[in-house]
């Protein structure tokens, strides 16, 4: 079937079937990272670029292991050692990856909406790895995978996101994608940290972790952005572990076979303990595969891949 729409800027974009269809074919993805040779030929001849105006290590070492291991071109451009340094604007450069033959572009950009100028200024399919404190869909695409993988379906069960929900990207998408798939989903934090009028994306708010935390099927807890405790969002990080950081004791209030999540990189002892991030319940590593492995699926749908993905 593959992605109808040209580009994924949210995870709006994609249906129910089409979110199915890459979790479908992600299980064979990972068939494939699992091999003693990581490659196929389904993407050869495609260039697929992957244009970061932010630091990342997770995101984009995972598109460019997907892009490889499926068999593409991969170029890979920072920033901070490219044109953009000299003042070239996102119009310029999206010009020049046209020029260049790109097939694929990633990007991440820390200005919420960006894609949308990239996309429009490109016949090259554009993926959003992160616009400002928009969305990250591909996140939110391998946490629901993993859900679905442990748990089989997530709808009806209780997913409870923790943390900065305000200036979470990975919140927002995961709410999406979650709620199309039937999920109920609780967010709690500091209330400062909780956008207003946040229920009318379709979830239940608390500020009471405990009350998030009870009979949870899964436990999604998010980075506190250090970067932004200059604002005085919330006291100290010594009183922010201690009303919404997750130990053990907590942990007890949701399902005994709770998942324990987070989307990296992890502020241990702040957000999360050591002893629970390490845990029996714990899926985080088990998250950082299934990130190759969905990107490797959404490269296949929309690079044009066709029969047997594994081949």
């Amino acid at each position: 079937m593959g992605i109808k729409s040209k580009d994924l800027i949210s995870l709006a974009d994609l249906s129910v079937e089409e979110m199915k269809e890459v979790f479908m074919n992600a299980k064979s993805m990972k068939d494939i990272i699992s091999r003693d040779i990581k490659k196929v030929p389904t993407l050869r001849g495609k260039v697929v670029v992957n244009l970061f105006y932010e630091n990342s290590t997770r995101t984009r070492s995972s598109f460019e292991l997907a892009g490889k291991y499926m068999g593409a071109d991969v170029i890979n451009i920072s920033a901070s050692s490219s044109s953009v340094a000299k003042g070239e604007n996102l119009r310029d450069t999206a010009k020049t990856l046209e020029r260049m033959g790109a097939d694929i572009v990633i990007m991440r950009h820390p200005v919420s909406g960006s894609h949308h100028i990239l996309a429009q200024a490109l016949q090259a399919r554009v993926i959003n790895a992160g616009d400002g404190t928009h969305e990250h869909p591909t996140q939110a695409l391998l946490d629901i995978f993993t859900m679905m993988e442990h748990l089989g379906s997530v709808e009806g069960k209780k997913i409870a996101i923790i943390g900065d929900i305000l200036h979470s990207r990975v919140a927002r998408s995961n709410i999406i994608g979650l709620n199309a798939l039937g999920a109920e989903v609780w967010v709690c934090g500091p209330p400062t940290l909780i956008p207003s009028q946040v229920e009318k994306l379709g979830v239940k708010v608390t500020w009471d972790m405990e009350k998030a935390l009870e009979a949870a099927d899964v436990v999604m807890m998010l980075r506190i952005q250090l970067e932004r405790q200059s604002k005085g969002l919330f006291p100290s990080t010594r009183e922010y572990a201690k009303l919404y950081g997750l130990n053990e004791r907590k942990l007890k209030l949701a399902k005994d076979n709770a998942l324990v999540m987070h989307p990296g990189p992890m502020n241990r002892g702040i957000e999360i303990t050591a002893e629970v991030a390490e845990g029996l319940l714990s899926v985080i590593e088990e998250q950082v595969t299934n990130g190759v492995a969905i990107r490797m699926a959404l490269l296949y749908a929309m690079g044009g891949g066709k029969g047997n993905v594994v081949d």
